[in-house]
Parts: C-alpha cells; structure tokens; sequence
C-alpha cells in the first residue's frame, strides 16, 4: 500500500479512537493563555526562574524526537516555535504513551505547564497536562523535500504559508504598506471610499473587463477596471480629497507583473495637478518605506534603490531619446513613428495608434533601465482619454507614471474636467473601438453629465500595491505577494505519487 494512503489510514484510525474514547478530536474551544512568544517573555520576565510561570499554549506539532522517557516536540503558532518538554516521570505512564500513540506531525496542541530551561539552554514548556485541538488527516509536506514546486506552493498556498516563515512575513509586509498608505492619506484630509465594484460601464482606464450579468435586472454587468471615474465623480459633489484601496479586473495577460485581479490605491485631490501628484507619491512611498522597512533604502533583484525625496524627472521624449534611440517630435505621425521603429529592427504591430506604438517603446526599453525612483511625465493624448492637455502642445498631456525597480509603479494626471473636451475624448475613443481597439475607453454619459455639473481642476493618481509589496519584499513576480493568484486550471489533481512526494518523514534525533 501506497506511504501516503497508508499514513491517512492510521490518522483516521486515531480520529475513531478518540472519539471511542469520548474524546473530541476537534473540540470547540481552547484554554490558551500565551502565544509562543509571550510565555518566553514572561520566563525572562521571571528572571528565568524554573517551574515559576504557569502558561497554556496552543499550535501546531512540527517536530517530535522521542528518547525514551523524554520527548522533544517544537510547536509553531502566529507568534514563533516553542518546544515542549514531556516527560513520563511529569505526566505518567498513561499519559505519556497516549501522546506518543495519538498525536502526528501536522496536529494542533494545547499544553499546559511551566516554563523551564533544558540542558542545553532552550527556553521550554515543561508539560503537566495537553490535549487535542484538531487531528491532521492528512501529513505535512517535508520540510527539505516537499513543496519545491512553484505552482503547488501558489495553488496550495495554505501549505506554502504552513512550511515557509518567509512567506508569511511577505503578507505581513504587505498588510503594513496598506496601513501605511492609508495613514499617510488620511493624515493629509483624504476621506477613504468605496465604489461600485460591478458596474454598468466599465472605465478609467484602458484594458478589456471581465463581463458578468445580472439575473434580476437583466443587466450586462462589467468588474471595475478601475475607480476613477466614481471617486471624480465625488470631487463634483464636494469631497475634494478621496481615496481608495481594492480590487481591480482586467481582461488581460498574465506575466510577471500582471494577474487579472490585483489591488490598487487611487486617490484625487481638487486643486492639485501632476506635479503636485509627484510629491504626492514620492513622499508617499518614502513614508510607508519608513514605517513597514525602517529606512529609505532596499535591495530589489540585486540593486540598491534609495527611495529618498525628491526622485528624477524626466520627459518623456527624453527618455524616449536616452532608451530608445528615437526622437518622437521628429516622428509626428503614425507612419513615420513606425518606419523609425523599423528601421531599429523594433517590432511594429500594424494596427497600433502613434499613442500605442509609443507605449510599447516605452515597456521595452524605458521601463526595464529605470531602477532607481524616476517620474517619466508628459503623454501621448491618444492614449490618456482622461487626462488634461499639456497648454504649450493639445496632442500631449499633463500624465506621468513613476518607475522603480524596471516597473511601472504608479500613473498619474492632471485629470481632464473639460465636459466638452472630455466628450470628444470619449468619441474618439469610440472610433479607435470601432477600428478594433478592443481596450479603447467606453463613452459614459452619466460621468460626464456629473461633469457638466462642474468639476474643480484636481490630480489623480494610481499606485499598484502588489508591485510595491513585490519592491518592499524582494519578490520578482506578483504571485509571490498575492495570496491566491490566478491560475491555469489543472487537468486532473494530484495524484498519490505527488501527494507521496510533498510527505514529512518521521523526524528523529536528539533532544535539546
């Protein structure tokens, strides 16, 4: 037979004799008085006095050495490892061998007894009494064996965070920068909002929606692809800072840097504009470097990168002209654009706008060389329907996006609130959807009706929490920092050799 269906065999086989024996193998509650780290720091408290503090702890079994009469066991909690010190002479015979026969690596343990230091000097639980608090049917993955592969730790992420400490902390990470950013606004007057995450036109952005429909009100319904166009519509009715933190859905590849789902901070300001935008941002991020690293500096994928104030700016066409080698005020149409790329041997997609070629000059050779914080600014209008115009040039506008690390980590405007001119950004917009533009804006009437009303000149910005979680962690793709990415369904589950493969041996050896 199999080593894992024997394993879960012997496991259910427990579960029944512990309930034959009235026992509860998943009781509803716990006793817990300390966390690992509590009942640590209450021995050093003591002045590490033998015996003169009394705790109840409760985690999960990760390791049992038994010799003889003494057995080892580490626990693991939301706080660290502990180890457990059972000893017949403490518990008695009855007692000692029920939890040598019933408990397994993977079951979670209430103790109870007194802190003590062993021979060797760890700080440890001396057991008086434990009890079951839930019985593992299935055993953990080995520690050095188990779980090497990327997309089982990703679709099985409850056991990646289970082995892998590491892990944990970059969700912990993670959770500090939003509390971060979040306190960064709200201590400049920024009220936090929240917008429809279904709705009826999707926009604020270019990409194609996930599409859904709703039964009751025999609506095509759209996932938001961003919240702009709601949060401005609140700079009409007199919130004149907001923000939001969620979820966004694009319709779109998946890479590195890009799952369908991912969070995202926007906020706007009435009478701000780009630049204001800037050091909005800059500072931002310095702030949140400060309260989740401690310092303005890390190393990201090698490099060292001060995220100091203030951060490089440059023009686009500059950084077009550095990277790229091409002089777009030289190429002022589409045909001639495309013939310079050409000639660079730079792939050119047929159907692509000056705006898009532009855009993709900018992924592959701008973005991959800015490491070090850099605010690239001023865009192409065709492709930033909702941003305003440049006043020295109608065809650019007043956007930047800002780069760390080779990524596009925030994008930002002076926002457009010119219902007239916003109209006939939307038209067009419409004629590049009907030349097969599948990501070209939609025209919402009801935004710019909001409009009309009267909207006060304001800069928006977008900033990409998971990319930021990927800099602040080291991490170089975003699945790393997103708990359950997306992925590619899988033909069949695991089968039994795999399950085989991801099992813990018996541990053995000496005790501490």
């Amino acid at each position: 037979m199999a080593l894992f269906r024997e394993i879960v065999r012997r496991r259910l086989e427990k579960v029944a004799r512990l309930r034959a024996q009235g026992i509860d193998p998943y009781p509803p509650r716990c006793r817990r008085t300390h966390t690992s780290a509590q009942a640590i720091q209450a021995f050093l408290a003591a002045g590490g006095q033998e015996d003169a503090v009394a705790v109840v702890v409760a985690g999960r079994l990760t390791a049992m050495r038994v010799m003889g009469k003494i057995t080892f066991a580490d626990i693991q909690d939301g706080a660290g490892r502990l180890q457990l010190f059972l000893r017949y002479d403490d518990l008695g015979e009855e007692r000692y061998r029920f939890f040598q026969e019933m408990f397994d690596l993977g079951d979670f343990i209430e103790a109870e007894g007194t802190m003590m230091r062993t021979r060797t000097g760890e700080i440890s639980l001396r057991v008086r009494d434990f009890r079951m608090l839930a019985k593992a049917i299935y055993p953990p993955p080995s520690r050095w064996h188990g779980l090497k592969d990327v997309e089982t730790r990703y679709r099985r992420r409850y056991l990646d965070l289970m082995m892998n400490p590491e892990v944990r902390e970059i969700f912990r990470t993670r959770a500090a920068l939003i509390r971060a950013i979040r306190t960064f606004l709200d201590q400049r007057g920024f009220l936090e909002v929240e917008t429809p995450v279904l709705q009826p036109i999707y926009g604020g952005a270019s990409a194609r929606p996930f599409v859904t429909y709703h039964n009751e009100l025999k609506q095509q319904l759209y996932l938001r692809i961003s919240f702009e166009l709601y949060l401005k519509r609140l700079l009409v009715g007199m919130f004149e800072r907001v923000y939001e933190i969620g979820r966004d859905f694009r319709n779109e590849g998946i890479s590195f840097k890009h799952n369908p789902e991912f969070t995202q901070m926007e906020c706007y300001m009435a009478y701000a504009d780009y630049r204001d935008m800037m050091r909005l941002a800059e500072e931002m991020i310095a702030f949140a470097a400060d309260q989740v690293l401690g310092r303005r500096t890390l190393t990201y994928q090698g490099h060292e990168i001060d995220l100091s104030p203030p951060w490089r700016r440059i023009p686009l066409r500059e950084a077009l002209l550095e990277f790229a080698g091409i002089d777009i005020a030289q190429h002022p149409t589409r045909e001639s654009l495309a013939e310079a790329m050409a000639a660079r041997g730079i792939e050119v997609d047929p159907r692509a706008s000056r705006g898009k070629l532009i855009d993709d000059l900018i992924s592959k050779f701008v973005e991959p060389n800015l490491i070090q914080p850099t605010f690239v600014y001023d865009y192409p209008r065709d492709i930033s329907p909702l941003a305003k115009a440049h006043p020295d040039d109608p065809e650019t506008v007043e956007r930047f996006e800002g780069f760390i690390g080779g990524m596009e980590i925030c994008n930002a405007f002076t926002e457009l609130n010119d219902p007239l001119d916003q109209e006939q950004r939307f038209l067009e917009q419409g004629r590049a959807r009907e030349a097969g533009d599948e990501e070209a804006h939609p025209l919402d009437e009801d935004y710019l009706d909001a409009m009309r009303y009267g909207m006060p000149p304001n800069g928006g910005l977008g900033l990409g929490i998971d990319r930021l979680t990927m800099l602040f962690t080291d991490r170089r793709s975003i699945r790393e920092v997103i708990l359950f990415p997306h992925l590619r369904p899988r033909e069949r589950r695991l089968d039994e050799a795999e399950l085989e493969e991801l099992t813990a041996a018996p541990e053995t050896g000496g005790g501490q």
